[in-house]
């Protein structure tokens, strides 16, 4: 499709305004004010349910390959997930994939 320049624009406003929004919902409504322990422990999970939600699409469907599925990434994901797992510690998980991906791209040829 092909938006014109000020649909473009109008977008990103009400996209930043929406952001705004959500974001002022706790931030100011709710401020320095002690939130219910169940509201708490819900937040808890937030982290560990949108990080999947970005990354698998990029496993899973990776652009570099034209959406198809990748051994070479699926190598790399198993390796954060097995690092992060035994060390307890996502930023170590994150590291070896990261090692993992840029020394099979580099090892298997194209």
């Amino acid at each position: 499709m092909n938006y014109s320049e000020a649909t473009i624009w109008a977008i990103i406003a009400i996209m930043g305004i929406g952001t705004y929004l959500i974001r002022f919902s706790f931030l100011g409504l709710i401020g320095d004010r002690k939130m219910p322990d169940w509201v708490l422990r819900h937040l808890r999970y937030t982290p560990v349910a949108i990080l999947p939600g970005l990354v698998a699409p990029l496993v899973m469907w990776p652009q570099a390959t034209g959406g198809e599925p990748d051994p070479i990434r699926f190598a790399a994901a198993a390796a954060t997930i097995a690092v992060a797992w035994w060390w307890k510690n996502m930023l170590a998980g994150a590291a070896a994939g990261a090692v993992t991906l840029a020394v099979l791209v580099w090892l298997v040829p194209a």
